[in-house]
């Protein structure tokens, strides 16, 4: 067969072709040094005027993220003006997903399931309704490593990788399904070491930080224990958690910066009572929850043998998740706990558990 010739290079562009790039990139340069040459009163007012416009919910709510993309200053700027999940009640920006939910009235979201292909989609709620579509936030993938089982969470529900710039952590369960280790692909607190040797990979452009190497630091273990009862009983959780201090700044929050380790957070499943009428065991879920399932729990926060005194609130329900149709349900979670550590609890509920059904 006759050789095919190799294509020609494209020719060179004409210096009038060049000089017009070169002009170009000047014009896009000086257009942003004109953005960010903006007053700082008068960068503040402009993102604040956004927040104040009718931004409250999602998707209007982009205006602010667009403000804070424009370049640096403009960022500096809406993160002065936005104020954190703890605060405000709001999901902004990705960082949002990493930090402690209000402590008053908890943030309603609600998950679906594929099981076609083992994914999992968080969403923020924006009704009660079943039909609400809601703001995406955060995907899952179940994988099979061996004996044990692994869930990726990831920013972007098509790239579902460790090794995806949209990567966040992932939950790993051993054998039984019983016990699962929390992992997250940001440090917790300074000098954190990483479980992992992924911690030489760079976050990308979508990192939470993009400063901070990616790599998986355990911050959380949940684990159910035996049930005595078999199928008659509720499954009994326990967590112990690394949770986000309330009181580091939003400011900190998105640099490299990282507070101190200010020791574990512990949950247990608040008890279920058992209803004579209805013989099954039950919760008040306040309308959340309309579906019967094992998976169905509420955890608050346990008590401390040390303290005396009693100052942890047993009532107050930290994380709610339960069953709405078929492969909807909904999660509610509020502080201490950030969006990211309550969707790696709930997607613990999910799987056979050997030892406890």
């Amino acid at each position: 067969m006759p050789r095919q010739a190799a294509p020609l290079p494209a020719p060179p562009p004409e210096r009038g072709e060049m000089a017009e790039v070169v002009e170009a990139d000047a014009e896009a340069e000086d257009q942003e040094e004109r953005w960010a040459r903006l007053l700082p009163e008068l960068l503040s007012d402009v993102v604040r005027r956004v927040e104040a416009s009718g931004c409250e919910r999602w998707p209007a709510r982009k205006d602010v993220v667009s403000c804070a993309c424009v370049c640096r200053r403009w960022r500096e700027a809406a993160v002065a003006v936005v104020r954190p999940p703890a605060e405000s009640g709001k999901i902004t920006f990705p960082s949002s997903l990493k930090q402690p939910g209000p402590r008053e009235l908890p943030m309603q979201c609600f998950i679906k399931r594929n099981k076609k292909n083992s994914t999992f989609l968080l969403y923020l709620g924006f009704t009660n309704s079943p039909m609400d579509k809601g703001k995406f936030l955060m995907a899952a993938r179940r994988f099979r490593r061996g004996p044990h089982t692994e869930y990726i969470i990831s920013l972007d529900a098509e790239d579902l990788s460790q090794g995806s710039n949209a990567y966040m952590g992932k939950l790993r369960s051993d054998f039984w399904g019983t016990n699962f280790k929390i992992y997250d692909s940001k440090p917790p607190y300074d000098g954190a070491k990483a479980s992992s040797s992924r911690s030489s990979r760079r976050f990308g452009s979508r990192r939470i930080s993009p400063q901070v190497s990616a790599g998986n630091y355990e911050v959380g273990q949940v684990s159910y224990k035996y049930n005595l009862l078999k199928s008659r009983g509720p499954r009994r959780m326990y967590c112990s958690l690394e949770c986000p201090s309330a009181q580091e700044t939003w400011e900190n929050s998105l640099k490299t910066k990282f507070r101190r380790p200010i020791g574990p957070t512990t949950l247990r499943n608040k008890a279920p009572r058992w209803h004579e009428h209805l013989q099954c065991w039950c919760l008040n879920f306040h309308g959340r929850v309309t579906v019967a399932s094992v998976k169905n729990f509420q955890l608050v926060a346990s008590a401390d043998p040390s303290d005396p005194a009693g100052t942890v609130d047993e009532e107050t329900v930290l994380l709610q998740f339960g069953k709405v149709d078929d492969d909807m349900f909904t999660m509610d979670y509020r502080q201490p706990l950030s969006a990211f550590q309550a969707f790696a609890i709930s997607l613990s509920s999910f799987g056979t558990k050997l030892a406890c059904e």
